[in-house]
């Protein structure tokens, strides 16, 4: 079973398809076969008949009702000792039998058990010879007195196994043959039809060396959603390793600053209180880096999760944090928005949209999620002071982290959101809400 499990594609279609055909061949060997076989006894039952009319046809019967038979028989092979074709007359009134000089060296015969005018065809055994035998018994006028007459002719079966046999050979030789050639041209059909698959492994194996960036072949229908979807799982595991390296080198770089200051600044009162500001900047820059590293971004042929209980719990949390500044989170979104995100992020979109929007809020947050278009619409809206005169800048990868936390806006989070967003083909924009304050608007166009 093991092994099985462990066959290619093309070791399966063979030995599928093979044991279908030689199945096939089977049935129908032995169906033409057993056919044949008895067309060719119905036909030599036939030709006894036509021995037997033969025989009525030359028999007399002299007044006192013995049989008169010409000396020379109108079929030959009655003439011939052992020739296979074997004729009898029984004339039970007068105690007389018949045997033509083709059956001298034959064993005593069965006794016959007829009605007038009906048939008897059968096969019996003498010996250890087999024969056919066909019979029939008439009612005939000699004078004035009808007696009974009854007629039998036999066919060794040997020439009919010969017969048979000989088509056997032909009907088997043919089908091995027409098997042969069937299973070379499914091979070579097999061969053929799995090409592409041989292409797109060999394609593979270049990219996992190195020696090309992407699938770029040209497959048939039914392979070609699969090799655009292996050329997005590559270029995400790429814009994945790329973000690591992008992340660390920011981390490298964002870590000096308040490190220089740690070592510079070792005395004075506030030496601690220093300290601890710098420490609080540097964990806020590892966490935004390591968020942005691990973000996972898109995913082929993921699920589609509902987003309306994520955004929920989300709100409950966010009333708990601002609970004391007395903020209304209201959510607009129907139960059976879903969109295939990872959980996660949806949880890391939310939590930093309506986090940033809490802090600069002034009694309200909203958030809308909705299908717009075939696409997911997400908004998050404020009544606080907006983004002012250049919303862009907070989009822009080149300002550094830890000088963007005491600017006015949304800071680190609407960086990783950003970054997320981005991960997953959506856009984001900034601008002003209907509460005058500032909004975060999502778009992820991509179909579920």
């Amino acid at each position: 079973m093991n092994r099985l499990k462990k066959l290619s594609i093309r070791s399966r279609l063979h030995l599928g398809v093979s044991a279908v055909l030689l199945a096939f061949f089977c049935v129908t060997g032995f169906a033409v076969q057993n056919i044949y076989r008895q067309h060719l006894q119905d036909s030599h039952f036939t030709r006894l008949q036509s021995a037997v009319y033969l025989l009525i046809a030359m028999t007399e019967l002299n007044p006192q009702g013995q049989l008169i038979l010409p000396k020379q028989l109108a079929e030959p092979l009655f003439s011939i000792p052992n020739s296979g074709l074997y004729a009898f007359i029984d004339n039970p009134a007068q105690t007389e039998k018949w045997a033509s000089p083709s059956a001298a060296q034959l064993q005593q015969l069965p006794a016959l058990n007829l009605s007038t005018g009906v048939w008897q065809q059968d096969a019996l055994r003498i010996g250890q010879r087999d024969f056919l035998q066909t019979a029939y018994q008439v009612r005939w006028l000699a004078g004035q007195t009808a007696q009974t007459i009854r007629f039998r002719v036999l066919e060794d079966q040997q020439y009919v196994q010969a017969q048979l046999a000989q088509f056997q050979r032909a009907l088997w030789g043919g089908l091995a043959a027409a098997a042969v050639c069937l299973l070379l041209a499914q091979a070579l059909i097999l061969r053929w039809g799995l090409t592409p698959l041989r292409r797109l492994e060999v394609e593979l194996a270049a990219i996992e060396g190195g020696e090309q960036a992407e699938v770029t072949g040209e497959y048939p229908r039914e392979l070609a959603p699969l090799a655009g979807r292996l050329n997005r799982l590559v270029e995400q595991e790429r814009a994945r390793q790329q973000r690591y390296r992008e992340a660390l080198a920011d981390l490298a770089h964002s870590l000096k600053t308040p490190l220089a200051i740690l070592r510079s600044e070792q005395s004075g009162d506030d030496y601690a209180q220093r300290v601890n500001e710098q420490v609080t900047r540097m964990d806020h820059i590892v966490q935004h880096q390591l968020n942005r590293a691990a973000l996972r971004g898109s995913v082929e042929l993921a699920a589609a999760i509902a987003l309306k209980p994520i955004a929920e719990r989300v709100l409950a949390a966010m009333q708990k944090v601002y609970a004391g500044r007395g903020l209304t989170f209201t959510l607009d979104c129907a139960d059976d928005v879903a969109w295939p995100l990872d959980e996660g992020d949806a949880f890391e979109v939310l939590g930093n949209l309506l986090d940033n929007a809490g802090k600069f809020a002034r009694l309200h947050v909203t958030l809308s999620l909705s299908r717009d278009d075939g696409g997911l619409l997400m908004i998050v809206a404020d009544d606080g002071p907006g983004f002012g005169d250049e919303p862009v800048r907070a989009l822009q990868r080149g300002i550094r982290l830890d000088e963007h936390t005491d600017k006015p806006g949304q800071g680190i989070g609407l960086a990783v959101v950003a970054d997320i967003v981005d991960a997953y083909g959506g856009t984001i924009q900034l601008g002003r809400s209907t509460l005058n304050g500032a909004e975060v608007r999502i778009v992820f166009s991509k179909g579920v």
